[in-house]
């Protein structure tokens, strides 16, 4: 009983919360500070009004605005900087929102994107490519091997789980460990077959947001748009699946499709996101804890602030390894080096109930 009023309490959120709307204002205007921020920064420096004049320029379709300006500084922003920035944040997002709805779905405060072995599936299907020379299309063949790789990944682990009762959290997680363990020790026989490509495997299984074109920026942006409407429309029965599977049932959600059409979603969103960007960690674990302290677990405010905030997060990381330190560190390893311990205290702080 005392479950069943916890759980209750996490599909109504506190009203003491902040506003949803409130906190998504003060996330977007951060988000669109950071990226201004972020595009001046670099070997060449651009004052942020150039770049906002820029940006607005390109947008409203007039070359008024660029009147008089280094001619190098539209170039450096629209064709260098700006689809790398905002690669970052559409995968931010990405991962962050994936994360709130794998933890929804698997009822677990410590499950991610990459929980049910998607980022290893990606990484075996990117090595394998690198180690093949596979090229047929062109820069795309590595992605689209990782993306393959993913969702193989995610066929075998729905297989492995699935069971006449339907699938259950438990088994999704243990499927999962089994397959990426698999998939891990085929990775390091993939590397030592490698010889002088291992490095560039290395280098891709670390992340990177280097080289990326608005091509992958337009195939981010569909992809999230698509799984972020998904997500919203069934954000409520996701609130009332945090109950128990037989309380949503009688209040009218289809559990089982339900989850299956979550799952399949959030897994497709994240194989996209690491795809693109290789294997960046806890942003889809550390996002959606973050954001529950503002807005309280009711997913359908969780959501969209997590959107945001992940966006945020990836490209001031992205930011910081880029311009600011003094040679350019692989994204995966500085959310790592901050997230991890960042999530150590969370949950010992959690934990010992504080």
């Amino acid at each position: 009983m005392k479950a069943i009023q916890k759980n209750k309490t996490s599909a109504n959120p506190s009203p003491k919360r902040l506003p949803t709307v409130a906190t998504l204002i003060v996330l977007a205007m951060l988000l669109a500070l950071v990226v201004s921020v972020s595009a001046g920064m670099g070997y060449v420096r651009v004052p942020i009004s150039d770049v906002v004049h820029i940006i607005v320029s390109r947008l409203m379709g007039g070359a008024d605005a660029v009147a008089g300006m280094d001619p190098l500084f539209p170039t450096v922003i629209l064709d260098v900087r700006l689809p790398r920035i905002l690669a970052a944040a559409l995968v931010g997002g990405g991962l962050a929102v994936s994360g709130a709805v794998f933890q929804g779905i698997l009822l677990n405060p410590l499950a991610d994107p990459y929980t049910l072995g998607v980022s290893a599936g990606a990484a075996f299907g990117a090595s394998l490519a690198i180690l093949l020379n596979i090229s047929f299309m062109g820069a795309w063949s590595v992605s689209l091997f990782a993306f393959l790789g993913a969702l193989g990944t995610l066929a075998v682990v729905i297989y492995l789980s699935s069971s006449a009762g339907g699938l259950s959290s438990n088994n999704l997680i243990l499927s999962g460990i089994i397959v990426a363990a698999i998939l891990a020790a085929g990775i390091s026989f993939l590397k030592y077959m490698a010889d002088e490509q291992v490095a560039v495997i290395i280098f891709w299984l670390m992340g990177s947001f280097a080289f990326q074109t608005w091509g992958n920026v337009l195939l981010l942006a569909l992809f999230i748009s698509l799984g972020f409407a998904v997500f919203i429309f069934f954000a409520r029965d996701l609130n009332l699946m945090s109950m128990g599977d037989r309380t949503a049932a009688t209040l009218g959600v289809e559990t089982r499709r339900t989850m299956l059409i979550l799952l399949v979603a959030a897994s497709l969103l994240a194989a996209v996101c690491v795809a693109v960007s290789g294997i960046i960690g806890f942003v889809g674990l550390l996002i959606p804890h973050m954001m529950r302290a503002l807005t309280g677990p009711d997913n359908r405010r969780l959501i969209p602030v997590s959107l945001l905030a992940g966006a945020v997060l990836l490209v001031a990381a992205d930011t910081l390894t880029r311009a600011v330190l003094p040679a350019e560190v692989p994204i995966g390893i500085l959310t790592a080096l901050i997230g991890g311990p960042f999530f150590c205290y969370i949950f010992r702080k959690q934990r010992m109930g504080l």
